[in-house]
This record gives C-alpha cells, sequence and structure tokens, in this order.
C-alpha cells in the first residue's frame, strides 16, 4: 500500500511538473513574447496583424491560450501583431478584374483574403462585383480585403450531328452552320460507296462539344477501274 501511494504520488508531481501557466504577451515585442514562451517550454507561433488604437504598431494585440491558463510543456501559444490604427483607406476595387484589384488591393500595403466566384446574370466574367470591408470603410479590424468575382461564362455545348452519308460540299456546309470547322479531310478506299461520301468522322457522331471544335471526315474516294 505504501508503494502504491508512493507511486501514484510520483506520478502526480511528474504529470504537474510538465505543466506551466501561459505567460501575458499582450503589449510585448514579438521578440519578448518569444522569449516569454521559450523560457517556459512553450511554442510561439505569430499568427496575422490586426488594426489597435489601444496597442502600439508592433506589439502583440492578442493571444491563445489566454494569460494564465495551465498548459503543458511544448504548448503552442499563437499570437497576433498589432499594426497600430487604422491610417491606410480602402479602395474601391469593384469593376475591376481579379487581377487588377489584387495588384491595388498590395500596392495599398493590404492583403487579398477569400476570392469566392459566382455566376452572376448579365456580368462579364472575371469582375469584381463586391468586397468586404466596402470602399472608405473605417474602424476595421484587419488589412485583409475579401473579394466577389464573377466567374467566366460557361462555353457552349451541344451534340455532334452525324454527317456520314453526306456528300462533302453538304458535310462542309453543315459544318459551318453549326458552328464547327472543319479539321480535315481524308480519302479512304471503299469500293461500295460513291466518290465524295462522307464514310466517317471525328468526334464521332452523339459526343459532347463546344463550339468552334474541329471536325475530321474520311470520305470514300473515287476508284480506278483496272484497264479492260
Amino acid at each position: 500500500m505504501v508503494a502504491l501511494v508512493s507511486a501514484l504520488t510520483a506520478m502526480r508531481y511528474a504529470i504537474h511538473g510538465r505543466e506551466v501557466p501561459v505567460p501575458n504577451l499582450v503589449g510585448k515585442t514579438p521578440a519578448e513574447a518569444r522569449n516569454l514562451c521559450l523560457g517556459g517550454g512553450l511554442l510561439f507561433e505569430s499568427e496575422g496583424r490586426f488594426y489597435s488604437v489601444q496597442v502600439p504598431e508592433g506589439r502583440i494585440v492578442s493571444q491563445a491560450p489566454a494569460p494564465g491558463t495551465v498548459v503543458r510543456r511544448g504548448w503552442r501559444v499563437r499570437v497576433a501583431e498589432s499594426l497600430g490604427p487604422q491610417r491606410v483607406n480602402i479602395p474601391d476595387v469593384t469593376g475591376s478584374s481579379s487581377r487588377a484589384a489584387e495588384i491595388n488591393i498590395r500596392r495599398r500595403g493590404l492583403d487579398l483574403g477569400t476570392v469566392a466566384v459566382a455566376h452572376v446574370p448579365d456580368e462579364p466574367g472575371d469582375q469584381v462585383v463586391a468586397q468586404q470591408p466596402p470602399a472608405n470603410a473605417s474602424g476595421i479590424s484587419s488589412p485583409t480585403i475579401n473579394l466577389l468575382v464573377t466567374a467566366p461564362p460557361d462555353v457552349q455545348s451541344f451534340v455532334m450531328p452525324d454527317f456520314s452519308g453526306m456528300r462533302t460540299a453538304e458535310a462542309i456546309r453543315a459544318v459551318q452552320t453549326a458552328g464547327l470547322r472543319l479539321g480535315g479531310m481524308n480519302e479512304v478506299s471503299d469500293a461500295n460507296t460513291a466518290a465524295g461520301t462522307i464514310l466517317r468522322q471525328f468526334p464521332a457522331a452523339g459526343q459532347k462539344v463546344t463550339a468552334g471544335s474541329s471536325v475530321t471526315f474520311y470520305v470514300a474516294k473515287e476508284t480506278t477501274r483496272p484497264a479492260e
């Protein structure tokens, strides 16, 4: 019994001996905060920057876990750095392309956040239609701008028609009428089919294609009869 109690007591001290309270890092410089964490056997990780009117620029504005939380040694403490009060105007990037909007945002020292893409009727593709925060917003917490960008229009598609059995001239007219283009015309020997008749095609009839796709024809060529 004495041995069991001694073992449990030793285990309890060993477990609690590996626990440390998280120091208060708010208001410290990143270097000071890192040294405090490492001195307590904790890991330090900086995540993000935020505006703050209370905490000077370049100092820690928030942390997780909170100060005083008891954690195991080796626990990761995440902090955010203060940018000081907001001094940058939020630009209006609506109506710009996604690339032009990104350049405008980064040129002002801001960060590009989430870029959502959606189909918007009657709007051209790759155009910013909304942003968060809005232009000229004040009192924002983060220097990040999220965008909503229009998706490119869907490419028109349809089922490839069957050109087999058509005469060459008729097939070419049908290709042009369907919004396709002629990719090639290959002659194939076929004694049972009149010369200039479409024997087969690629893509095959029934396949899904887009406007402007090319069609290659295999055409029966005229056979030469042996001299009598």
